[in-house]
């Protein structure tokens, strides 16, 4: 007689295998065994890191959470390959990446043989490191140049890693507030002075402004500044970027103000890229002196700028008609201004004619967000002469279908196209639907799309993924003329994909089949 135990306590036995070899020969009994061992495997040694496609691994593991990776074949202490044979660890970047870390001590495991860093960023990590092996790591790597430390990294301890690293050209602080203290400040000073090769500084989470100026002997020689999370705010703001003339980049909140960024124009020439970002977008009140002058300032004062993103809570249309006349070398225009559909604060009126200024003198442009009160004519202006556009954000904008089909009919280099919250409906996106096979990706949210316009466009164009994301259930079980929440439409060679959650249904005659 055969007995069958339940899933459960099969995977509390498989969970006393301790051997990679035994837990092969487990999931090799049968399929249930297989399907089981497959879902609790949480650790994986993998000896030869050419031998297994990482895509499959994850696929057939979903809940591994620690891997052993191995790349070149060696006997004892010798390499076999010729240097650049492959399988270095050269970068190892966390950068948007959710990492669940509890011990902190995970950098203690790269052997002592690793010496091939060239750039580590583990900015993202909520949870403490272990300075110790941070700081052996960075020591016995001479090539690296790029190092960005997560906020749980103290000041004090900044130092001791600089001097360590003073070949890095880039550096992301961790945190830089402590209590002011004049041996902190003069460690920290002497450090700086001794990275002859930095151009790029970032991090500087809760920021004490005391300890700004320490960073004054780089300065001369910084290209790039992310001060977007430095709560700082002037003059401590505009006195260092006073220092920085030969900056090329900025990123930095709201808290510079007007007055800073007119320092930024007077002083720093090169800049290319501007990022201003909202220290408290949701304030009823703002508490920070941030307008259009600001940008028109640096518009004016800085001839390399090409590259913007500025969030404000007014603009005019005189204003983008400035900045429009003074930098028509612009590539990239991201305006966010933060309460949707506000108009031109003088005239009360609508930001067409500034957008279309913009399209109109920026013959190179090739990024675009829209914002502000604007009518179904700005997308006349954008289908018109922006022909070199390739990536458009939309936010509650337009009048009718007829802005989304001048934007499809008439940008003819347009591969991602992202909008939320406008009118535009089923007629614009069918009609239009072969554009969408020559663009990476359309995204489209609270807008008046029918789940009908969904179906009939993926029997229309069957090598584009049409994917309807709907949190509310299954779109069939509303009519079929109700609007779907979210929609995700893609051009894809690999068909649809298998992993979608249970909110996404993906269009198309397989769709269909499951749908019924």
């Amino acid at each position: 007689m055969a007995y069958s135990f339940p899933e459960e306590v099969l995977e509390h036995v498989f969970s006393f295998l301790s051997s990679d070899k035994d837990r092969n020969a487990v999931s090799l009994v049968c399929k249930s065994w297989y399907e089981i061992e497959r879902w609790c495997r949480r650790k994986i040694f993998i000896g030869n890191c050419y031998a297994v496609n990482p895509r499959i691994m994850i696929r057939r593991f979903p809940e591994v959470r620690s891997i052993e990776l191995k790349g070149k074949p060696h006997f004892a202490d010798f390499n076999l390959v010729p240097e650049g044979w492959g399988a270095n660890l050269r970068e190892l970047d966390l950068g948007e990446s959710e990492v669940e870390d509890l011990s902190g001590h995970w950098l203690s495991h790269f052997p002592d043989s690793c010496t091939s860093l060239v750039s580590l960023n583990i900015a993202c990590l909520v949870s403490e490191v272990s300075f110790l092996a941070l700081e052996r790591l960075v020591a016995r790597s001479p090539n690296l140049r790029t190092l960005r430390i997560n906020r749980a990294v103290p000041l004090e301890k900044l130092p001791y890693l600089l001097r360590r690293t003073s070949q890095l050209v880039e550096f992301g602080t961790g945190a830089y507030s402590a209590d002011v203290r004049s041996d902190y400040f003069s460690n920290l000073t002497e450090a700086f002075s001794g990275c002859k090769q930095l151009k790029c500084l970032s991090g500087f989470w809760d920021v004490v402004p005391a300890y700004l100026p320490a960073i004054y002997p780089v300065c001369s020689r910084l290209t790039s500044l992310n001060l977007s999370y430095a709560t700082c705010q002037n003059p401590e703001l505009g006195k260092l970027i006073s220092q920085c003339h030969n900056l090329q980049r900025l990123w930095v909140l709201d808290y510079i103000e007007d007055f800073g960024l007119e320092e930024l124009a007077a002083n720093c020439k090169d800049l290319q890229e501007l990022r201003v970002f909202p220290s408290d977008p949701f304030a009823a009140e703002p508490n920070v002196t941030l307008t259009e002058q600001g940008l028109v300032a640096v518009s004016d004062g800085c001839p390399k700028l090409q590259s913007v993103l500025y969030f404000c809570r007014q603009m005019t249309n005189a204003a983008l008609f400035t900045i429009a006349r003074n930098r028509p070398n612009m590539i990239r225009f991201r305006l966010c201004i933060i309460e949707p559909r506000t108009p031109d604060y003088l005239t009360l009126g609508p930001l067409d004619a500034g957008f279309g200024a913009i399209v109109e003198n920026c013959k190179e442009l090739r990024r675009l967000s829209l914002s502000g009160l604007l009518t179904d004519r700005v997308f006349e202006y954008i289908g018109t002469n922006a022909k070199k556009l390739e990536m458009l954000s939309i936010a509650f904008a337009g009048d009718s279908d007829l802005g989304l089909h001048h934007v499809l009919s008439g940008c003819e280099s347009l591969r991602k196209l992202e909008i939320r919250d406008c009118p535009f409906g089923d007629k614009a996106l069918l009609s239009n639907a072969a554009k969408l096979e020559t663009m990476r990706s359309l995204w489209m949210s609270s807008c008046s799309i029918s789940f009908e316009a969904c179906k009939m466009l993926a029997q229309k164009m069957p090598r584009l993924n049409v994917e309807v994301i709907d949190e509310r259930g299954p779109p069939d079980t509303r009519p079929e003329s109700c609007p779907v929440e979210k929609l995700y439409i893609y051009r894809s060679v690999a068909g649809r994909r298998f992993d979608t959650p249970g909110y996404v249904w993906t269009m198309g005659e397989e769709a269909a089949v499951r749908l019924s």
